[in-house]
């Protein structure tokens, strides 16, 4: 059990767990990939764990560019996103592999998707650790989804409440 701010978590996805589905998803991409030069673009904060232990599994070439966008505050979503930091590469007939931490209502994909098809991307694909499909608000073709997940709030490995519990090896659920 840990404790952040005003809330208790207990344990719900232990760290060997995560690195397993986190290789067996990278399977996939070299699978699909390799010899493609793909360019990752890693969405922060809460993805920077996940890219990192994704791209050491990676066997074919690739950049990484990193954006960031909000939605959130503390523990709900607002329903609207902010471009806080955009892409700066060229991605004119380039493939997009967007690593994601976690989709919750796919409002940040929904919104990204058509800004990349816009500035010239061949593909656009989204990897992502975590998806929650019982909380998905928009139509949203994941391809590459390492975990499906139950509507809950969960901190760790990247994933926050209120800005604390990245650091955590493990993913962990609120508890109530």
């Amino acid at each position: 059990m840990i404790t952040i701010k005003d809330k208790h978590f207990e344990p719900f996805i232990h760290h060997e767990q995560i690195a397993e589905k986190v290789a067996a998803l990278a399977e996939k991409l070299n699978t699909d990939y390799t010899g493609r030069n793909p360019i990752l673009v890693s969405i922060l904060n809460g993805a920077f764990m996940f890219t990192a232990d994704l791209v050491r599994h990676l066997n074919f070439d690739h950049e990484i560019q990193f954006a960031k966008f909000s939605s959130y505050e503390g523990m709900e979503t607002t329903g609207k996103v902010k471009e806080l930091i955009g892409l700066s590469l060229d991605i004119k007939d380039r493939d997009i592999i967007i690593v994601e931490d976690i989709i919750d209502t796919g409002t940040t994909m929904h919104n990204l998707i058509p800004k990349l098809t816009e500035k010239g991307a061949r593909s656009v694909e989204i990897a992502t650790l975590l998806m929650k499909p019982g909380k998905l608000q928009m139509p949203l073709s994941v391809k590459y989804c390492a975990m499906e997940i139950p509507n809950e709030f969960i901190v760790g490995y990247g994933l926050d409440y209120d800005g604390i519990g990245r650091n955590y090896k493990s993913i962990y659920v609120v508890k109530e």
